[in-house]
């Protein structure tokens, strides 16, 4: 990706090709404003103030762009993306306003991953210019944090396994000067035996963890930022099908959002005392896998039968909610890539959002909408509670049945989050599988601006 840095720079007056904005109310008198040249252009380009659709006009030696907008007045975030991913190289300025919002999506918009290939493309980068300065350094933050999401995410597993989001999350450290800590080997077994029971079976490049960050004064409110970190899941000895695989390398998309989230925080300098945790592992298939019908001890000391090896994500969670959860946090938020429930209820695009306090999930609903990150609550329903229920242990890891499979997975998490605690718990898909305006195909952050906005509403 070009750098960001540079993609967003304050207006001093330099030369810069004007992008006026016009929604459809507004398009009339634009019209009229124009040259009988321009008009011909305008019409030749078949303009009519659509969103995303643009037009190039001349302007004696020089050209403008008219671009459409829902409205002038309230701009979105992504409303000037597609310019930023399809005109020429060069500077540009919104004639007659401010981008506001826009700057966000300006800089995702020239977001590309391309570590892979033998030859990246090499244009040159649209530069915007703002008056607003102090709006840049929060745009590029938030840019820069979904563009880690998104880099985490598209590696392959065989580059982005447990070692590596441990290096990650170690580089992170080290540029905040947090705490950092990895449980590994004989003492994860002992301290976190679900995480240890779902890694075991993979190779040793690739063996499981549990990771963690502690940042800030501790006299500052202490929250806990949860991340599910399954770096390929192949559904274990209940095997999923090749076409279900294919994108599993996204599975880690929770870890991804809470380091991004993580890294918000930190650079922000927001007053609380951050706790990271991240269980990393890969559900791989050995002799020594855990089985369908097994009884892991988790941390809690709570007894899980598993029902389903591929629901492997809420047993590592449980064991890294448990750790949050001795550190008496205010709030405790997670992420994971959890259900496919989920994407059958809400689709790719809203992540579900579940929560104990009403109030939470208002100001999360809400921050969501203001940062263009709608999620969507779903229930926390106790009556579902019995679809848990094992005959040979406190609790089954499956759901006894196919109804309501993300508020199951949600009731599962509930056990391990300590009684009272705040706590809002994203199922996220971390994937868009169709490119929109700013929001290129692959992996992507879905719910980490409404969270990071509920943060900075509460904390900042």
């Amino acid at each position: 990706m070009t750098d960001k840095n540079a993609l967003i720079q304050p207006d001093k007056g330099q030369k810069a090709t004007p992008i006026h904005l016009v929604d459809k109310k507004g398009l009339e008198a634009f019209v009229k404003g124009l040259t009988a040249p321009q008009r011909a252009a305008l019409a030749a380009q078949k303009f009519e103030g659509e969103g995303y659709s643009f037009a190039i006009l001349p302007d004696g030696d020089d050209w403008f762009i008219v671009s459409g907008v829902a409205n002038t007045e309230s701009l979105s975030s992504w409303c000037m993306a597609k310019l930023a991913e399809v005109l020429p190289a060069g500077t540009y300025r919104r004639a007659g306003g401010e981008p506001g919002p826009a700057l966000f999506g300006w800089v995702t918009g020239q977001y590309r991953f391309d570590r892979y290939l033998s030859k990246p493309g090499e244009e040159g980068p649209r530069v915007l210019l703002t008056k607003d300065v102090a709006a840049i350094g929060p745009a590029l933050a938030e840019a820069g944090a979904v563009a880690l999401v998104r880099d985490l995410v598209n590696t392959p597993a065989e580059d982005m396994g447990p070692a590596q989001l441990e290096h990650e999350a170690h580089l992170l450290a080290k540029a905040h000067r947090a705490e950092f800590k990895v449980t590994s080997g004989d003492a994860l077994e002992r301290g976190f035996p679900m995480v240890h029971g779902v890694g075991r079976a993979a190779a040793r490049s690739h063996a499981p963890r549990m990771i963690e960050l502690t940042w800030g004064d501790p006299a500052h409110p202490r929250i806990a930022v949860v991340g599910k970190g399954v770096c390929f899941d192949s559904g274990g000895l209940d095997i999923k099908p090749s076409s279900a695989m294919l994108l599993m390398k996204k599975d880690m998309g929770g870890a991804a959002h809470a380091l991004a989230l993580a890294r918000l925080v930190m650079e922000s300098g927001l007053k609380v005392r951050l706790h990271l945790l991240i269980p990393a592992v890969e559900n791989a298939i050995s002799g020594n896998a855990f089985r369908p019908g097994d009884v892991l001890r988790s941390r809690a000391g709570i007894t899980v039968e598993i029902g389903n090896t591929d629901a492997e994500g809420r047993l590592v969670l449980g064991d890294a909610l448990t750790r949050a959860g001795e550190e008496n946090p205010q709030l405790v938020i997670d992420f994971a890539t959890l259900t496919g429930a989920a994407r059958v209820a809400l689709g790719p695009d809203l992540p579900a959002l579940f929560t104990r306090r009403d109030e939470t999930a208002e100001e999360m609903l809400a921050a969501g909408i203001a940062h263009d990150d709608k999620c969507w609550r779903l229930p926390l329903f106790d009556g579902y509670r019995e679809y848990l229920k094992s005959d040979v242990a406190d609790i089954n890891n499956s759901g006894s049945n196919g109804f309501a499979g993300a508020t199951v997975g949600g009731l599962f998490l509930d056990r391990f989050v300590p009684e009272g605690v705040d706590w809002a718990h994203f199922d996220t898909f971390a994937w868009r599988p169709a490119a929109k305006p700013g929001r290129p195909k692959g992996g992507d952050a879905l719910g980490l601006r409404a969270a990071w906005g509920l943060l900075k509403g509460r904390y900042g």
